[in-house]
């Protein structure tokens, strides 16, 4: 058994793909016998506010399904300026460190950080150095090259330091993993450390084929709601009535209340259902025919986990960008992808669906459960940590 801790800035109740993502790997290692221990900020993505049951606390200590979760004062925001977002990383940054003490007595055996958010990863690999442990940073964008081809942030002084911290943190790593082979290769060219591929998936668990519905196609989109998704642009450009098709939407984020307002108009088949939990989803998710993946821009390195997700449940994807996703999409033949705001070719794939017969449908969806049984899963992705033992 080994002592390990987590350090993140994201983690369940907290919605999306990175709390989702630390929360499976925290399960997943402690199932397997470790002792684990997650230090996170006070709950507060994606509203940028912190949740109710959080509030006027410096630190919150829970244990949730035998981990260890604490939590840390942040000052939270979703605001799209960059110092306020800078402050808030900050802050999470510094308030860490009132856990140093807790850790002196009984030391961990390793460290697994979070990156991004850079200046969080780079406070938590000084926190590991300081105590003298072992860690392994776990990258899931390049930043912040991420932040560039978004239009976060554009090339200059900040960017620049955002370079320095991020070449700072690979060296301080003694092993790292990456979401991608693009991460994994990006990294290579910076720093020699041992690295391998880890995915973000889910727990195996086995779902029977789907069959297509009758009537619209019926299209589901669940996630964040931000400017990389570029969801309300999809909502304007594609009818979907005319398509005799359905777009469904849960989620929260940024864009929230601009799509609000386009459901509203009766009789464009776009429709909102708000925020679900992680397992609420699931279930709903199953009731749709296709999963939508957008990206609104091609991100060096980014491979969206609703591609991991959607192959669990066996429901064929509607990938609309570019990068590693959109090659396992179209390679393992469990989709179909045009390029970001190539919105003709979003059409013409919607269609493509629609003219599916029940026999080639079930051999797509039957290939999307092949897949996560036999690779995407945790405990394959687990193997990976153990098997040639990058956890020693």
């Amino acid at each position: 058994m080994q002592r390990i801790v987590i350090i993140s800035n994201y983690y369940p109740p907290e919605m999306g793909a990175a709390a989702n993502r630390i929360k499976n790997l925290a399960e997943g290692l402690q199932r397997r016998g470790n002792d684990v221990t997650v230090i996170c900020p006070l709950p507060n993505y994606p509203q940028g506010k912190i949740f109710k049951n959080y509030k006027n606390k410096l630190s919150v200590k829970e244990n949730i399904n035998n981990i260890e979760v604490k939590r840390f004062w942040i000052f939270p925001s979703k605001s799209t300026n960059v110092i306020a977002r800078l402050l808030s990383m900050l802050s999470f940054s510094w308030s860490l460190w009132f856990s140093f003490f807790s850790f002196i007595k009984k030391k961990p055996d390793i460290f697994i950080i979070q990156s991004p958010p850079l200046f969080v990863a780079l406070s938590g690999l000084l926190f590991s150095k300081f105590l003298g442990c072992r860690n392994i940073l776990n990258v899931s964008d390049i930043w912040p090259l991420s932040a560039l081809e978004l239009g976060v942030i554009k090339k200059g002084v900040f960017y620049n330091l955002l370079e320095k911290i991020e070449k700072i943190n690979y060296k301080l790593a003694n092993k790292i993993i990456g979401q991608s082979n693009e991460i994994i290769d990006h990294i290579s060219k910076l720093t020699q450390k041992d690295s391998l591929v880890y995915r973000n998936v889910s727990d195996y668990k086995e779902y029977s084929p789907k069959e297509k519905s009758n009537g619209n196609l019926k299209i589901i989109y669940a996630g964040l709601l931000g400017y990389a998704q570029g969801i309300f642009k999809v909502c304007e450009d594609i009818n979907f009535t005319e398509l005799n098709a359905e777009l469904h939407i849960y989620g929260a984020g940024l864009e929230e209340e601009k799509i609000k307002e386009l459901t509203n108009i009766k009789g464009n088949n776009i429709f909102f259902h708000g925020v679900k939990t992680s397992k609420e989803i699931k279930n709903e998710i199953r009731k749709y025919d296709v999963g939508f993946v957008p990206l609104k821009n091609r991100i060096y390195g980014a491979v969206p986990s609703k591609i991991f997700e959607l192959m669990q449940l066996g429901v064929p994807i509607l990938f609309f960008g570019e990068g590693e996703g959109e090659l396992i999409v179209r390679e393992e033949k469990i989709g179909f992808t045009c390029n970001s705001n190539d919105f003709k070719g979003l059409r013409n794939n919607i269609l493509k669906y629609i003219k599916l017969n029940q026999k080639e449908y079930s051999g797509m969806t039957n290939r999307l459960l092949e897949l996560h049984r036999e690779e995407y899963n945790l405990e394959k992705q687990l193997q990976k940590l153990f098997g040639n033992n990058f956890l020693k």
